[in-house]
């Protein structure tokens, strides 16, 4: 296939429920098995997106199912790029919330940063106050 080829893209609004992490979750490995990456990656991708968009209706939205969660994604060749966007609190310290371990929720392991960063090649995070927050992620697929 030429790189037109395999070039796509998605984009997805949904409700801020807990069940609705799998759809994103599929969709997008839907979106980047066009790159036939390896089922390693493919399974990293998908814990990537879903640990994001878990983190956007658990602490961007208090779980409040009202809300909505934006979920983009790109694939050029063998370069998938996802954004994931939530209009929520915000993250006060990025740095913190990034750091293994860390939760706002008790009852959270606070790991996914940590699994974002360690399958994904690059995590941006962009945050303000009581405006949301966007998370991109970034995997090249192996050749």
């Amino acid at each position: 296939m030429s790189g037109q080829e395999l070039h796509n893209h998605i984009e997805l609004t949904f409700a801020a429920r807990a069940e609705n992490v799998a759809l994103a979750r599929l969709l997008v490995a839907a979106l980047a098995a066009a790159a036939d990456p390896t089922l390693a990656e493919l399974e990293e991708v998908k814990v990537a997106v879903s640990e994001a968009v878990s983190n956007a209706i658990i602490h961007g939205y208090g779980g409040d199912a009202a809300r909505q969660v934006q979920v983009s994604a790109e694939l050029d060749g063998r370069l998938l790029l996802v954004s994931v966007r939530d209009e929520g609190v915000g993250i006060r310290d990025i740095e913190l919330a990034m750091s293994p371990s860390y939760s706002t929720e008790e009852e959270h392991l606070g790991l996914g940063f940590a699994f974002m960063t360690g399958f994904m090649d690059d995590v941006q995070v962009m945050s303000a106050s009581q405006q949301g927050t966007t998370v991109r992620l970034a995997k090249h697929f192996a050749e």
